[in-house]
């Protein structure tokens, strides 16, 4: 399938999600609770051009570059945009892939040269399907510019989320999930523990979210400053509450087994995650534990 039929698949199947244009950038629009963002491919608008706009403007006003712009609108190649033309606005800088059959994300990440877990999550948290998003570099002036919270330091006091150090369950990254044989990317590591033990926040911050998720069970989510993010999962109880401020070691919750859990042991699953263009990417927990 060439490009030009893979978009036509792309606009039949936004057609049907009856996404509406907006001059919001969609991308920056995403909840800062929420787990894992809608599917890349489920975030695409179409913008009805008016007078006056150009391919530059356009690609500004969504954070884009014109070279996104026109790969997803092969129309606009000589750079021209005519009045009441729709244009088909992705929600980031990146490329629509029909999949290989039987490829995963770790396969593409190798031909792409992209994190499998920043592609996993920018495609709804699932197995790859038909199509993927695949996210390219954005070099437009306009995103070189702006200031974003990656562009800060990490927070210098960094603790630990438990009252001592315990033994890992279950580590960060591609793992053989121990339950049904399948591999899948786990984005934090199980810290073996007493049920009912006292999970505290690891540095200051403010509570985005504290509530059941899903397979997290109940979670809590700490924003600190730096662009960095804590999620404390699994837990029994939850001590705190959305827009709270916590300092380093305040208590957020207790041990327990909700949720869907990747092993049977009481336990606390904790991540560390990066804000970045993708969004809240995880990071390997063992570099910012320190007791």
């Amino acid at each position: 399938m060439n490009v030009r039929d893979r978009l036509l698949v792309l606009c039949s199947l936004i057609g049907a999600l009856g996404l509406v244009s907006t001059h919001l950038n969609p991308v920056l629009a995403q909840a800062s609770s929420k787990t894992c963002p809608t599917p890349a491919l489920e975030r695409f608008q179409r913008y009805k051009a008016s007078r006056g706009d150009t391919l530059e403007s356009i690609a500004q006003r969504y954070n884009l570059s014109p070279e996104t712009i026109i790969a997803m609108n092969p129309a606009l190649k000589n750079g021209r945009v005519a009045v009441g033309s729709e244009i088909l606005i992705p929600p980031l800088d990146g490329i629509v892939v029909e999949v290989p059959k039987g490829n995963n994300w770790q396969q593409l990440a190798e031909i792409y040269k992209v994190r499998a877990d920043a592609l996993f999550e920018l495609n709804g948290c699932k197995a790859p399907s038909r199509f993927a998003f695949i996210p390219t570099p954005n070099k437009s002036p306009s995103r070189a510019t702006a200031s974003s919270p990656t562009s800060s330091n990490p927070p210098q006091t960094i603790g630990y989320p438990l009252p001592q150090v315990v033994q890992v369950g279950f580590p960060y990254g591609w793992q053989i999930n121990p339950r049904n044989g399948q591999v899948f990317f786990h984005s934090g590591i199980d810290l073996l523990a007493a049920q009912g033990t006292a999970v505290s926040a690891i540095a200051p911050g403010a509570v985005v979210f504290a509530g059941e998720q899903g397979t997290y069970g109940n979670l809590v989510i700490v924003n600190h400053e730096g662009g960095l993010q804590s999620r404390y999962a699994q837990l029994d109880s939850i001590k705190v509450k959305v827009g709270q401020k916590v300092k380093q070691g305040d208590s957020l919750g207790t041990v327990g087994t909700s949720g869907q859990p990747t092993i049977n042991q009481p336990h606390l699953h904790f991540e560390v995650r990066s804000s970045s263009s993708l969004g809240w990417v995880a990071k390997d927990p063992r570099g910012y534990l320190r007791r």
